[in-house]
């Protein structure tokens, strides 16, 4: 969509990301952890997830700051430690910041016993789920996450939103120049893909989002407010009604919901809508990291050579008579990254002023990026 678009602008990845950690900075949050929050964030952009990248840095995090729903310091606790699992209290500070200690904590205990869990209640969003993942995998290991979110998802058969977009994420090591990261919602589409939609200024496919009336929604700016509001819902992977296997996703984000918030003694479903009394409230949503050290099963080099044969094996399979070519899950970030590591990431014009605002309110004079007059 962006390469099509004329008020596209590139911006290179290390001032995007000096940029994102300055504004952290400037609303409290302190330096290591400001470098954290934006190495997730520009993460998402060299990959290509562009929902989950830049664009969210002001309505996500600096304006749920500002409006003092979320910590900027993050004072997270380890409430429950064991040999192989642990459970932690993020007590609503940055969730970047809380999943990173989270899955260095998990891998720590991989490393030890073989396998690690550790669950987290009271945190905030953290960005993209294959951000704690690829630390796994760097490690030499299995990363597996998951994550509740504020209510999105309608059940099968349902129009009220109940369940967050709640994505099941793993990452695997391979053999290849890029591993295998299945990094995606329950959902046919998560929130963040709409409010991309949004600051394009284009309606969403049809079968995204189901309105009150059962039927499809595509009126993007509208349906965000309804989000909200519960006059809308995203239909769960599979699709709306049972047709299409919508219960299959239905299934999976309730998976994730239980294993956020049951293991944790965390809050869930409408708990975590964000507004109590009309008011904005802290979200206090619950993850999961797992972390399972391939090396207590196999030898890590078999490993990822077997994981490069399924990988290139399904790849080289026979394809449909139109299509171009088959891919793995995490190859298409790979390929974002080669076409963008020179050229930086895409900023249309509402990102543009977004990131103006931002710099007018916090005084971060010393930027001047290639869309200012």
């Amino acid at each position: 969509m962006y390469n099509n678009s004329k008020d596209i602008v590139w911006v290179d990845f290390d001032s995007l990301e000096n940029f994102m950690v300055d504004v952290f900075k400037g609303i409290g949050v302190p330096e290591e952890d400001a470098r954290i929050c934006a190495d997730v964030l520009i993460t998402s952009d060299k990959r290509g997830i562009d929902s989950h990248g830049v664009g969210r840095l002001k309505p996500i995090y600096y304006d749920r700051i500002k409006a003092g729903i979320q910590s900027p310091k993050t004072d997270m606790e380890i409430v429950k430690n064991g040999p192989t699992t642990a459970v932690i209290d993020g007590h609503n500070g940055m969730g970047q910041v809380i999943a990173k200690k989270s899955m260095t904590l998990a891998i720590k205990k991989a490393k030890k016993m073989g396998l690690g869990m550790v669950a987290v209640r009271n945190s905030t969003h953290y960005g993209i789920a294959g951000y704690y993942a690829l630390m796994a995998i760097k490690e030499g290991m299995i990363g597996i996450t998951g994550t509740n979110a504020r209510p999105s998802i309608a059940p099968t058969f349902g129009i009220e939103n109940m369940l967050g977009t709640n994505p099941l994420t793993f990452g695997m090591p391979s053999d290849e120049e890029f591993p295998f990261v299945l990094d995606c919602a329950t959902s046919i589409t998560q929130r963040g893909k709409i409010e991309f939609y949004d600051r394009a200024e284009k309606e969403i496919p049809p079968g995204w989002v189901i309105g009150e009336d059962g039927k499809t929604r595509t009126d993007t700016h509208q349906i965000l407010q309804d989000l909200k509001t519960g006059k809308a819902a995203l239909a769960p992977l599979g699709g709306i009604g049972e047709e299409t296997a919508g219960y299959k996703g239905y299934g999976y984000a309730a998976v994730v919901e239980i294993l956020s918030a049951a293991l944790q003694n965390g809050k869930f479903l409408k708990m975590l809508s964000g507004v109590e009394e009309g008011k904005p409230v802290p979200i206090n949503l619950g993850h999961f990291f797992i972390a399972i050290n391939i090396s207590s099963f196999v030898d890590l080099k078999s490993f990822k050579k077997i994981s490069g044969d399924i990988l290139r094996s399904l790849r080289a399979s026979k394809k449909a008579p139109e299509a171009e070519r088959i891919y793995t899950a995490g190859e298409k970030e790979y390929l974002a990254w080669l076409e963008r590591k020179d050229k930086g990431a895409p900023i249309n014009k509402n990102l543009q002023q977004q990131i103006i605002t931002l710099k007018e309110e916090l005084g971060l004079n010393q930027y001047k990026f290639p869309f200012e007059k």
